[in-house]
């Protein structure tokens, strides 16, 4: 799933190709991406882009006197730019196109969604603040005025582990489950520590971890292709999804915790004393 970083980076790359261009057709090829009726996506169309912003993990294009056009990729949408976009207009069908935006200029992008559970979203709205999603964040962690302070604020009434909290999006935005294992392995915290337990010590360190491993993956992705974002994404990653591989920092192998849909990696001697954190899937299939 694109979090913070990715999305930022796609806003860069949109600002710079998509500012001061028209939008003359936006094409939804999944009737299920579209969210929102009133105003049609046809409104979109004929309208110049005037800026492009992100609200956590959502994109949100923003056009001269008109709609503004949001999308959240969510786990498996992607975001394909294309110079000059293929001739003739896509059928719907089982593949993974969802939506075709076409410039002026011939280029434009798709958005696409691999599997079968459809979640991307797409909203044509007055406003960003109308969709439900963006109404109900929390603070941007990488905001001027998102200082320690604020971060101990936040957790201070949290009786959830650390991993959940920091993924709760009504929290903080913008972090998701990779890079929530990124800034708890930096932190060198246990994910299922209780986030209102924090002393001020280990307030410190986590915003510490959390400023600079979304700062850093940022600049590693700024300035790169929307096509090579998700590969950048992975070989910038320590812990999340390198199960069994030795830890970068104390080289103690990761490990993971299965649950229904997702799953977390840690390192034992980084972040839990060296003790292996409960997997019940796992210990079910071991009875």
């Amino acid at each position: 799933m694109p979090e913070l970083p990715e999305v930022e980076a796609l806003k860069d790359f949109l600002t710079e190709h998509l500012t001061g261009h028209e939008i003359v057709r936006a094409l939804p090829v999944a009737i299920s991406v579209l969210k929102t009726y009133d105003p049609p996506l046809t409104a979109f169309e004929g309208r110049e882009v005037t800026a492009v912003r992100r609200y956590g993990k959502f994109l949100a294009l923003a056009t001269d006197g008109g709609p503004h056009l949001v999308t959240h990729l969510a786990r498996a949408g992607w975001l394909h730019w294309k110079d000059p976009l293929p001739s003739g207009v896509p059928r719907p069908g089982k593949g993974p196109l969802a939506l075709r935006v076409a410039l002026e200029t011939g280029a434009g992008f798709d958005l696409t969604e691999a599997g079968t559970q459809k979640r991307l979203a797409v909203y044509v709205v007055a406003d960003p603040a109308e969709v439900p999603g963006i109404a109900r964040l929390g603070p941007d962690p990488l905001a001027d005025d998102f200082d320690e302070a604020r971060l101990a604020e936040l957790l201070s009434g949290e009786r959830r582990r650390l991993k959940g909290a920091l993924r709760d999006q009504s929290l903080i935005a913008g972090v998701g489950n990779a890079y929530s294992d990124e800034i708890l392995h930096a932190a060198r915290m246990s994910p299922f520590k209780l986030a209102s337990s924090l002393t001020p010590e280990e307030t410190a360190r986590l915003y510490e971890a959390l400023r600079t491993t979304l700062t850093g993956a940022v600049e590693r992705s700024r300035g790169l292709a929307a096509g090579r974002l998700k590969a950048e994404k992975k070989t910038g990653l320590r812990v999340h999804g390198r199960t069994g591989e030795p830890c970068p920092v104390c080289g103690d192998t990761i490990r993971e915790v299965s649950f229904s849909d997702s799953s977390l990696q840690y390192c034992p001697t980084c972040q839990t004393g060296g003790k292996p954190l409960a997997d019940r899937r796992l210990s079910r299939l071991l009875k």
